[in-house]
């Protein structure tokens, strides 16, 4: 990364730590907070939580494809803006289980402007070469984002109350509003043709796979980030006297151990072949996750150990595959490259929170410890699919 480089690469990471402040306040104030005041069974927390992915899928290919014809930062400013909107919205209107999935569903399509068009505006104001770390940086920086709104949503709602959590956080996103309004206009390409042409996309065998890649990825992150501040309460029920962590700690340290994860998971694809890599990452993933289901009945500790290996293993995966679909896309088409990697990955994404919410009701709920079990084996046969994915791009 050029020096010339540096600032614009560290101000959309800011940018991004504001636009994420709200990302996981649902999550966050579900288990002590709106699940029982709204009485709601983990398949319905998961299907509200999992409304902020699904309103993101439905409106991502618009907006990112629209990136190859007007400069990413209107777009960005955009959703930034629609974002905080939404936020404020949720903890001034929701009111139960319907009006709240609504709400939630429609602030993920604000911020269906502003993660992936975010970087896309990143990527068309850095010098030509190999922008593999840039990106890394810019993705790993929505884990940090993500700690700091598991910590900032469970510290309000203890404190002032939930609406509260929403209305703070909700102010967030302004920063990348400031941000896009300092940054120099880029006029794009300017593609031409049917807007949602994902055509060159899907012939585009090397991209598809770093994109089916990430969809495991995703639903996997998302089953977990969804469901950790629940798992560790149900831990810590289990043992109140060894839990050693509170589940705020816990969600905010396991989404810290994401971004230096998710860096040196890019450094070790770049060094070691990106495919090999991967598959290595994913693989040892699944391992974790079938660790964790088989020790429900252990001590605290060594639950709290596999839990921040698997905060380690999880997004390791992230930045080598989004870098990978970047370098691997058609600079003409780079746009609608990225709308179909994050239309699948949060369309993945929503299927997670949802999955892993039925699996846990299935096979007991969330105070039984076959529950949890059967959602980590859930989580680790997702994650599995990724290397079938990548081992598919490379046949001729």
């Amino acid at each position: 990364m050029k020096f010339i480089d540096r600032p614009l690469v560290v101000a959309m990471c800011f940018g991004q730590l504001g636009n994420l402040l709200p990302h996981v306040a649902v999550p966050a104030v579900m288990p002590g907070h709106l699940m029982p005041a709204w009485h709601l069974s983990a398949t319905e927390a998961g299907m509200m939580a999992s409304a902020f992915a699904f309103g993101y899928t439905l409106a991502v290919p618009v907006l990112t494809t629209l990136t190859d014809r007007i400069d990413a930062r209107i777009i960005l400013l955009a959703g930034s803006i629609a974002t905080t909107a939404g936020t404020l919205a949720f903890g001034l209107l929701a009111s139960g289980l319907w009006s709240a999935t609504v709400i939630w569903g429609l602030t993920g399509i604000g911020f269906a402007g502003a993660y992936m068009p975010g970087l896309k505006a990143l990527t068309d104001r850095l010098a030509p070469g190999d922008v593999s770390r840039s990106v890394t940086l810019y993705t790993s920086s929505f884990s940090l984002g993500v700690g700091l709104s598991f910590l900032a949503a469970q510290l309000v709602a203890d404190r002032l109350g939930w609406r509260e959590a929403f209305l703070l956080t909700g102010l967030g996103p302004l920063i990348m509003a400031a941000v896009c309004l300092a940054m120099r206009p880029v006029k794009p390409e300017g593609r031409k043709g049917p807007l949602l042409d994902f055509g060159p996309v899907v012939r585009n065998r090397p991209a598809l796979g770093f994109i089916l890649g990430y969809g495991a990825h995703c639903f996997e992150l998302y089953g977990i980030r969804t469901w950790i501040v629940a798992f560790w309460t149900f831990v810590a029920s289990q043992h109140p006297s060894s839990a050693i962590l509170s589940p705020l700690t816990v969600s905010v340290a396991f989404s810290l151990l994401a971004m230096p994860s998710s860096i040196f998971g890019n450094e070790f694809a770049m060094r070691f072949g990106r495919h090999r890599a991967l598959t290595i990452l994913m693989f040892m993933s699944a391992l974790v996750a079938i660790a964790i289901a088989c020790s429900m009945q252990v001590a605290p500790a060594v639950i709290l150990v596999l839990l921040l290996a698997y905060a380690v293993t999880v997004p390791s995966d992230s930045g080598a595959l989004t870098s990978g679909m970047t370098m691997a896309a058609v600079p003409s088409h780079r746009g609608s490259t990225m709308a179909l990697h994050t239309t699948l990955g949060f369309g993945m994404s929503a299927a997670g929170a949802w999955g892993a919410g039925f699996a846990l009701d299935f096979a007991g709920g969330p105070t039984s410890p076959y529950g949890w079990s059967a959602m980590f084996v859930l989580l680790a046969a997702s994650i599995v699919l990724g290397p079938m994915a990548l081992a598919w791009s490379r046949r001729s």
